[in-house]
């Protein structure tokens, strides 16, 4: 029993066909199943089309905004995102609720910016040994700071006081 199936993948047409396991093994069949593609094509089978395309014009999207930033936007950005993430991984050792993607977004998000700022020291000429002397000097300019959400928290708690004793 052989039975074809046509689908469009990227605008490209495909041809899947599905034989049973015990009629005639030919080389170009895995298990019954037989390809034919014009051209090599990588997709997931579990989403759609549609949704590659979303995700990949999102992380296009997000580079342009990092690489409309200055070096110092992207220093003050990873201290924020970092502090963020030590936020999280508090609420997760107190067993508080979060989010658990939280914790993928923001570690991506933070290799992201290293790497436009790596590319960055690379376009100026600086090679490895020195970047690696210059992010230790920088890390130990860091001073700390609440993450974000702290401050909006104690922002919020502050105006809620404020509402109470009027």
């Amino acid at each position: 029993m052989t039975m074809s199936i046509s689908l469009l993948v990227a605008s490209t047409p495909s041809r899947f066909t599905f034989t049973s396991p015990s009629s005639s093994s030919s080389k170009s069949s895995i298990y019954g199943l037989r390809f034919s593609l014009p051209n090599p094509i990588r997709f997931s089978a579990s989403s759609s089309n549609s949704e590659i395309t979303i995700k990949m014009s999102k992380k296009e999207e997000e580079l342009k905004e990092i690489r409309g930033m200055t070096n110092e936007e992207i220093n003050e950005q990873v201290i924020d995102l970092k502090g963020e993430l030590f936020m999280l991984r508090l609420q997760r050792a107190a067993r508080n609720e979060f989010v658990q993607s939280d914790f993928r977004r923001m570690r991506k998000r933070i290799a992201r910016l290293l790497t436009i700022k790596r590319e960055r020291e690379l376009e100026e000429g600086i090679n490895k040994r020195l970047s690696r002397k210059l992010d230790r000097q920088w890390r130990k300019s860091i001073v700390t700071r609440p993450p974000p959400s702290l401050v909006k928290l104690k922002e919020e708690e502050a105006a809620a006081e404020a509402k109470e004793s009027t």
